[in-house]
């Protein structure tokens, strides 16, 4: 049914939903740019469930009804694209990957990627994961007992590592390293892009043009040297070896630049997000001891002290819950935007073609009238049963869901259960969980700093 709304004007754009005036969004430009995040929240909360933003061109709402996003996501995802500001910004260092093609060149590559997520490519991450663990282990126990350790930092090094062999495999080298380092540049320019109102074109040396073009041109000579060297092998060792030898309906393979694009978008999709997970999964059992005993407790029943094996994975139920609960409170992608290809209502509300769409995992998840104590981390929410899980989206939903979401909970699981088996963790006398900023995923303020001991007998 059509809801009836305040009476307010745009410059050309009609008023569908309810949300602040353009004075009122003028004078929290400076929040917004601090923190876009907080302000959605606080627009969320102040004007309910479909907010619809001043702004002239295209017609902007956030979407925070729980059908809604549903159905932008699901239902009726064939009326929305991915031609937004967002993913354009992302698609200046992932190209045409996965993660930001719009929806033709989406269809065709769906497919052909697929195969490297398959089942058997998922049992061969696991000693991946097994010696990043291994590492960590070993790194933690030579420091004296009870040191101070960047949380952040360690589970980073491990993703980049585990994306790094599983992508690579024994072509981890110098060209693999430069890639990511690369890459992680050019993602820090398109955040500094996305936080101010104009930015000067690419041709202007500025600082930030510069470093945009020389990691794209690290990220486009590193992708070729591989590519060289690699050549096509019967049997597929790694994920490069699947995209090289994938072919089209029609027989056509992957271009060098879809394949450069979908390296680069496997490295920011499965090293960042997963390391994000993970961090904040440590901060949650830092501050909930209760919950990181239940899990050691399960870590030692399961893996009785030895390395994790794939099929440890569905034995680990509630380390799963506790990854499941912290992508609830703390998912790595906290905004989603859609374009609309057709007029369509939404939380009641009419939303004409050619709008921005933007949802929020975060707020979602934060949703009354879906999650009981939504503020509460609690993983045991997750094993009782009853949750909604058209409305937990950690990894989107629908057709355009992440092609990786089960490469990160094999991941994520496996890790985690072999860390708590090994160590206890707290925060510092006097110092709590860090705020979260929201980068290109959710990172913590300075890193996450926690207090390791060897638990003992491990």
């Amino acid at each position: 049914m059509k809801r009836a709304i305040p009476k307010r004007r745009y410059v050309t754009t009609p008023c569908t939903a309810p949300g602040p005036t353009g004075q009122t969004m003028l004078g929290s430009f400076g929040a917004i740019r601090k923190n876009p995040l907080g302000y959605l929240d606080s627009v969320w909360r102040s004007y309910g469930d479909v907010v619809q933003f001043p702004v002239p061109k295209p017609p902007s709402y956030l979407v925070n009804d729980p059908e809604g996003v549903r159905s932008v996501l699901v239902t009726n995802a064939r009326n929305y694209g991915k031609s937004t500001i967002q993913y354009s910004a992302l698609s200046l260092v992932t190209g045409e990957g996965l993660l930001s093609a719009d929806t033709p060149e989406w269809k065709r590559q769906r497919p052909m990627v697929q195969p490297a997520f398959h089942r058997e490519t998922l049992t061969s991450i696991v000693a991946h994961v097994a010696a990043a663990a291994e590492r960590i282990i070993d790194n933690w126990n030579g420091l004296p007992d009870g040191s101070v350790v960047d949380i952040d930092s360690s589970i980073m090094n491990a993703a980049l590592e585990i994306v790094g062999h599983a992508l690579f495999g024994s072509d981890l080298s110098a060209d693999a390293d430069a890639l990511t380092a690369a890459t992680l540049d050019a993602l820090d320019v398109v955040i500094s892009r996305a936080r101010v109102p104009i930015t000067p074109p690419s041709w202007v040396p500025t600082p930030g043009n510069r470093k945009l073009s020389n990691s794209l041109a690290a990220l486009d000579g590193a992708v070729h040297s591989m590519l060289d060297a690699r050549g096509v092998r019967e049997i597929p060792a790694d994920m490069l070896d699947l995209l090289i030898m994938a072919r089209d309906d029609e027989g056509n393979a992957l271009t060098v630049t879809e394949i450069r694009d979908q390296v680069v978008t496997f490295i920011v999709a499965g090293h960042e997000t997963v390391a994000s997970a993970l961090t904040w999964t440590f901060a949650l059992l830092a501050e909930h001891p209760d919950v990181l005993r239940t899990l050691q407790a399960e870590a030692d029943s399961v893996l009785g002290g030895n390395a994790a094996q794939f099929a440890d994975y569905q034995r680990l139920p509630y380390a799963r819950a506790v990854i499941d609960e912290t992508l609830r409170l703390y998912p790595p992608a906290w905004l989603i935007t859609r374009n609309s290809l057709g007029d369509d209502l939404l939380g009641g509300y009419e939303v004409p073609e050619g709008s921005l769409i933007i949802m929020s995992p975060w707020l979602l998840h934060r949703h009354p009238d879906v999650w009981v104590r939504p503020d509460r981390f609690d993983p045991q929410r997750f094993l009782d049963g009853g949750i909604d899980h058209s409305a937990f989206i950690p990894f989107g939903a629908g057709p355009r869901q992440c092609i990786g979401r089960d490469f990160a909970y094999v991941e994520a699981v496996l890790l985690l259960a072999s860390l708590v088996a090994h160590f206890d963790v707290e925060f510092p006398a006097g110092e709590h969980c860090p705020p979260a900023v929201p980068l290109v995923t959710m990172r913590p303020t300075n890193g996450l700093h926690l207090r390791v001991r060897a638990r003992l007998g491990a």
